[in-house]
């Protein structure tokens, strides 16, 4: 690591899995933030849907058999009127062209760097990704988990200062916030981590023997 390259490649290395989190998070919201347009969309173009949605808010807390028989068969109306073909589509174009970089990312960083830097620096690349990702990777995985398990508790009651909150309490609320990020740590970028490690590797080793 006294040589400069080597110490370049560190460097950079240590600062991939951070991009590559970064961009598949932001991947995930931007995916969500189109999700959330297109349903609230069909809230207000489909008017079985908004009467439904008008009337869970009229009944909001009441049980479904203490609804009065117009409102059940106004919410019944509203079953099967959802396009959900096109959040399946949303879901399914956000996941191939928001990706398109990170995996980028992962194939052209050490092909750029063997090339560029050399052998050395493609070591130094491999060896300061693997440390970053691997921490990285279990961090993620297990404060997401975390996270999204926190706001589950709140349907049985969690304890806080000798008081007991349940769903819809402020520290709920609160937990609903940090799941949000946690979802993401969980579900993206902490198993995503494990392959940009492996990929990342054996592209290094392809292009090895031309170095």
């Amino acid at each position: 690591i006294s040589k400069p390259n080597v110490m370049a490649g560190l460097l950079l290395g240590g600062m991939l899995p951070f991009l590559f989190s970064s961009l598949a998070m932001g991947a995930v919201g931007r995916a969500a933030m189109d999700m959330i347009q297109e349903v609230r969309r069909q809230f207000n173009s489909i008017p079985e849907l908004k009467a439904a949605l008008d009337v869970m808010r009229k009944n909001d807390g009441k049980e479904f058999a203490d609804w009065s028989a117009a409102d059940q068969k106004t919410f019944e109306a509203a079953d099967g009127k959802a396009e959900y073909s096109k959040c399946v589509e949303i879901s399914t174009a956000a996941s191939i062209r928001q990706m398109i970089l990170p995996g980028l990312l992962a194939v052209l960083s050490p092909v750029a760097v063997g090339f560029l830097g050399g052998a050395e620096m493609l070591g130094g690349l491999l060896a300061g990704v693997t440390v970053t990702g691997v921490l990285m990777a279990i961090f993620q995985s297990n404060a997401g988990g975390a996270w999204d398990n926190a706001k589950k508790m709140f349907e049985e009651g969690v304890e806080i200062g000798g008081n007991t909150y349940f769903k819809g309490s402020d520290p709920h609320k609160a937990a609903v916030v940090g799941d949000t990020v946690g979802d993401p740590f969980k579900d993206t970028s902490g198993p995503s981590l494990n392959i940009l490690l492996k990929l990342m590797s054996v592209v290094a080793l392809v292009i090895a023997p031309l170095l």
